[in-house]
């Protein structure tokens, strides 16, 4: 086989028997780390320890990887300029989390005659959000309902960065602030004490 030290070195072709036997002369465990290679690659290590570090790598990366979420947001042809204004205010939040958005229009009754009245406030939606999202699809008609898809344009990764370092620094500016109000007061001057008047010893 062919034999890796402990800090990477290679050590050479070694029999097993020379392997197993600088493993205990180490007190570490002799692990085949490619078994299809020929000759096959062992390496000694601390095994407990190896598998705790992958373990741990494993759940960082985990933790770093970005999701790809679909939100979605509903809307009526004749909305009113409030409600628009909250719907937006929403979308503006996903696109800023890096999320992609899914309008829905819908229609009832007479409205389905006018598709018109969606597509325009769909393309009025995107115009409004264009420094932070894209049309990812075209507004199409679905059944009652018409369907647009914005993609943000920051990926979710750089999103979660960001709203990582925004927290620390809110956590240090109140903290900061926490200190200030945590400070003693400058202590008022002591009034100067008027020293007793001397009494006259007797003769």
């Amino acid at each position: 086989m062919r034999l890796v030290g402990p800090s990477g070195e290679q050590v050479g072709i070694v029999p097993l028997a020379k392997a197993l036997e600088l493993a205990q002369e180490y007190d570490l465990d002799l692990v085949e780390v490619a078994a299809t290679a020929r000759p096959p690659v062992c390496k000694l290590m601390d095994y407990g320890k190896f598998k705790y570090e992958s373990a741990m790598k494993a759940r960082e990366a985990r933790k770093n990887q970005a999701h790809t979420v679909i939100k979605e947001m509903k809307l009526r042809p004749k909305i009113d300029p409030h409600d628009y204004d909250t719907k937006k205010g929403h979308v503006v939040r996903f696109l800023k989390q890096g999320d992609k958005v899914k309008i829905t229009i819908m229609f009832r009754g007479r409205e389905q005659s006018r598709p018109e009245l969606g597509y325009r406030l769909l393309q009025r939606l995107a115009t409004d959000v264009e420094d932070l999202g894209f049309i990812e699809s075209n507004p199409k008609q679905d059944g009652r309902n018409m369907i647009m898809v914005l993609g943000p344009h920051k990926k979710k990764t750089e999103a979660m960065a960001e709203a990582r370092e925004a927290q620390a620094a809110r956590k240090a500016d109140r903290e900061g602030a926490k200190v200030q109000a945590d400070a003693p007061a400058d202590a008022p001057a002591e009034a100067p004490v008027d020293a007793p008047a001397e009494t006259p010893s007797e003769a």
